[in-house]
């Protein structure tokens, strides 16, 4: 099977396109293009990959010249962010759109009447667990992922003020909205906190490992569990998260929910670094849910039939 993938608004190492779905399709001896803005994000496409660039929110016509480059003689077009749904050729193999933000009843219902529509459901979020994790120490808190007004960045600001008297660090490791970023630069340059930017999923998982924490401060506009709190699972880190992760932590009973309040998360880092019992213990079952229900490998199978299914539908999707 011939698989373009395709997106021109995440980074080209997203590790839910790159390192779990490319990757398992190519590990099952597919080939794949993937078109994707390489060159904004300064990054170099990975061995064994066909790659097209394409400009970060490409217009439609950039953004279907694209497309046309990257489907030639291919079976099947996965697209990672609905935009793209507007700019496809005429010509084209079976499409599918792997739903990553959030979208209108209407726009859901369009695509579903012309694609195949992919959520968690069908393609589960997941993370790579590890074998064996350090165990949570006691002076650090990290947060993984995409930082925003939304995901919380002034509580995580607010919150590693707070910290300072306590010997404890705040490791922020992902990108950062454009009206957040001056705030994390001035609280960098002061010291209350390290930002290291965007960091490819793989690295920034073996970073958190050993920390107190982890931290997930999504507010209520944020509607699915953020995939980050499978990651401190797997690298067996207590959650600390507001009630848009709380069916996970509670389910799995690894870690605590809050409010998105600085002195509700703050109380929840000290009461754990004061426990190193308790910590050792949330860890050890986050980690064991992780193992048995969100391992990616354990899913990488069901994802790649799923595709070849895809690409051996009879009838071609419909022109938009």
């Amino acid at each position: 099977m011939r698989a373009c993938v395709a997106t021109t608004v995440h980074h080209p190492e997203d590790a839910r396109i790159m390192h779990r779905q490319i990757r398992a399709l190519l590990d099952a001896g597919h080939e794949v293009t993937y078109v994707a803005p390489f060159t904004y994000f300064n990054v170099t496409p990975a061995m064994g990959l066909a790659a097209v660039d394409v400009a970060r929110n490409a217009t439609y016509g950039r953004a279907r010249a694209a497309l046309r480059r990257g489907l030639r003689a291919a079976d099947l077009l996965i697209v990672h962010d609905h935009r793209l749904l507007r700019a496809l050729p005429y010509r084209r193999p079976p499409v599918v759109w792997d739903v990553r933000e959030e979208v209108t009843p209407r726009q859901l219902a369009r695509a579903e009447r012309r694609h195949q529509v992919v959520t968690p459901a069908v393609v589960p979020e997941a993370t790579l667990v590890s074998s064996s994790p350090p165990p949570p120490g006691d002076t650090r808190v990290v947060h993984i992922g995409r930082l925003s007004a939304e995901r919380g960045v002034t509580e995580l600001i607010g919150l590693a003020e707070r910290l300072v008297p306590h010997g404890i660090r705040l490791d922020l490791i992902g990108a950062a909205a454009r009206d957040v970023r001056p705030l994390l630069r001035d609280a960098q340059r002061v010291g209350l906190l390290d930002w290291f930017g965007y960091v490819p999923n793989r690295h920034a998982l073996r970073m958190a490992e050993g920390a107190l924490a982890g931290l997930s401060l999504a507010d209520d506009t944020v509607r699915t569990v953020p995939t980050k709190i499978m990651d401190y699972m797997g690298r067996g880190l207590p959650v600390i998260t507001t009630p848009q992760g709380g069916s996970l932590v509670e389910g799995a009973g690894c870690g605590l929910v809050v409010p998105l309040d600085v002195d509700a998360v703050l109380n929840a880092v000290l009461d754990l670094k004061e426990d190193p019992v308790r910590r050792l213990k949330l860890g050890g079952l986050g980690h064991a849910e992780a193992r048995l229900r969100h391992h990616w490998p354990d899913h990488a199978a069901a994802f790649v039939r799923r595709a070849e299914s895809w690409a051996g539908m009879a009838t071609h999707a419909l022109a938009v």
